[in-house]
Order: structure tokens, then sequence, then C-alpha cells
């Protein structure tokens, strides 16, 4: 019996016939699926990804995003539409992990999995050996004991994968995931491929400059500790040396009363005056959490979903908001 992911293929898959067999990506035929202009086209799996596709794409490729503005990418499932938007794609960007519909469906010949170009926290984040996948090396993982969020046995959450795929929350991992996309593009069109490099090269030294400026902002603080309403914050929390207490491991996971408890006393001893929440996640759980240690409420971003400016913006302004909440010092 198929499953619903292996249903959702086929009636993409069915939906799609007609398309495919008219264009060079037709089966069998060994082409690289193009744009009616002759471009390239990048699929982002979701909004970090579909932004760090553009700034290396340029004029030079066509990009689209799988997950609408406002959906929890966790949660999606893809309709035959979709299916189609991957069958056609030049190179799908995802991470596998966020998303398991997505990870089913990509053709690993024609997807480029972020998770490979970098060294990973495993789930959780305990400071141990980064993960580096199929496609890469890796660096060394930028854990330190001391800084990682503890599981909850009791509330476990299954991402497919062993390690924590919430990598772009680090910007100096996604200057190199920028690096290893802008690779991946000049193979998949060699007349375009300076360009994809060089705008590559700008996206990570986009990124390395914000890593730098969150480096600085986050240096002083008076409490290190940052009470998230779930645990997406890990790469964060690990590069920038902050401590996480995820009151949920997962959006969807209600948490024990036990687990409140747990963190309302780490929260009251570790003298927190702020417990983040999220755009796309009920805050009703934070609020009573805050009100329980006498704390206030704050939105930090976790760049799930398109923000109101950009990437860099939003990651800018998650540097307000924590410097405001921990009492960091310029």
């Amino acid at each position: 019996m198929m499953s619903g992911h292996s249903r959702l293929r086929a009636a993409g898959l069915l939906a799609g016939a007609t398309l495919l067999t008219t264009t060079a990506c037709g089966a069998g035929s060994g082409a690289t699926p193009e744009a009616a202009d002759g471009k390239p086209q990048v699929l982002a799996a979701f909004y970090p990804l579909q932004w760090l596709s553009e700034q290396i794409a340029g004029p030079d490729a066509q990009v689209a995003v799988l997950t609408a503005p406002g959906v929890e990418p966790h949660d999606l499932e893809l309709g035959a539409q979709q299916m189609a938007q991957l069958e056609d794609a030049t190179l799908t960007v995802y991470i596998k992990g966020v998303q398991p519909a997505v990870d089913d469906a990509v053709d690993p010949e024609r997807s480029f999995d972020a998770a490979t170009a970098v060294a990973t926290l495993p789930a959780g984040g305990h400071a141990e050996e980064g993960h580096a996948g199929e496609e890469g090396h890796g660096e060394e993982s930028h854990a330190e004991e001391g800084h990682a969020e503890e599981t909850h046995a009791e509330e476990g959450h299954d991402h497919g994968v062993a390690y924590d795929p919430h990598l772009w929350l680090d910007p100096s991992r996604l200057a190199t995931v920028a690096g290893k996309l802008g690779e991946r593009l000049a193979a998949a069109d060699p007349a375009h491929a300076q360009g994809f490099k060089d705008r590559a090269a700008t996206a990570a030294a986009s990124l390395t400059a914000l890593d730098k400026e969150l480096a600085t902002g986050l240096t002083t603080c008076a409490t290190r500790t940052m009470v998230t309403a779930h645990e997406a914050f890990g790469y964060l929390a690990d590069r920038y040396k902050l401590k996480q207490v995820g009151i949920t491991l997962d959006p969807e996971t209600e948490p024990s009363p036990a687990r409140i408890d747990e963190v309302a006393k780490l929260a009251k001893a570790e003298k927190v005056t702020t417990i983040f929440t999220e755009a796309l996640v009920s805050p009703k759980v934070a609020e009573v959490l805050a009100a329980e240690v006498g704390a206030k409420t704050a939105v930090l971003d976790p760049l799930e979903s398109k923000p109101s400016g950009d990437y860099l913006s939003a990651m800018r302004g998650n540097l307000k908001t924590l410097q405001s909440a921990l009492g960091c010092t310029p």
C-alpha cells in the first residue's frame, strides 16, 4: 500500500505528465530542465533558502519557492502543482529534516541538501561532532560545552534526521552554504558560472558581516539564557555562546505540566526577563509561563517564513530583540 507521500507524488506526476513530456526534462532525455527562456529553474523549499537562492541566481536563473508565506514549513504537504514544480526544477534547494514531504519527493540528482555543506548540531543541541552529509565534509562544529539545550526525553520530536536542521539561524553556516550553492548552479549552467560564483561570494560576505554584528552585539549580556517557544534557535545559541531553553522541542507539541514547571524554575533561577514567542506559533503557553515568572514576552523570528523585510534585516531585528531581552551592552 502506498504511503500518503507516495500517493501525493503519484498524483503530482500524473498531473504534470503532459507538461513534462513536452519539455527538455522528459524521461530518459538526460537534459537539464530549464525555463522557457532557457534559464535554470531553482526551487527553494522555504524562505531562508529562497532568499539565498535569489541572491546567487541574480538575472541568470529563475527562483520559486514551495512554501507560501505564512505557512509553517514543517506542515507542508505537496499538491499536484508543487509536485510538477519539483519535476521541472533544475535544482531543488532544501534541508533534509525540515519538511518530510519534500525529503520524500526530491530527485537526488537534481537537488541540494544544505545540511550536507556544513557541520550540523545533533538534535537537542548537545556539543558533539557535527554532521557532514553526502556532498560535503563540513566544518568543525561550533558547539561549546555548557551552551546547549537539554533534551526532553518525554517530548521527543522526530525530524527524521539525527541532527537539528535549523542551520540557517547561524549566518556563518549559511555563508558556507552560499559558496556550495554557487558551485552547484555554476555546474548546472556553465555559461553563467562566473556570475553564480561571484554572487555567491557577495552573499557570503554579507552573511559574514552579519555574523560579526551578532557576535559583537551579543558579547556582553546580563544573562545568556534565552527561553524560546520551541527549540528552533540551537544554531544561534551555539554560535554566540547563548543557552537555549525551549518550552517544547517543536511548535506542534503541547508541553507537559512538568516541563513548564521545570522551565519556570530555571527562568526564575537565571533571572530571565523575557520569554520569546514566534509569529507562526501560538503565544499562549509562553504568556502563561511569562506571567508565572514575572517576565514579558517578545517575538524572536526563526525565519521559517518570509518576514516583512528580508533575511538580513530580520536577523538584525532578532539581534536588537536579544540585546534588549538579555541586557546586552554595546
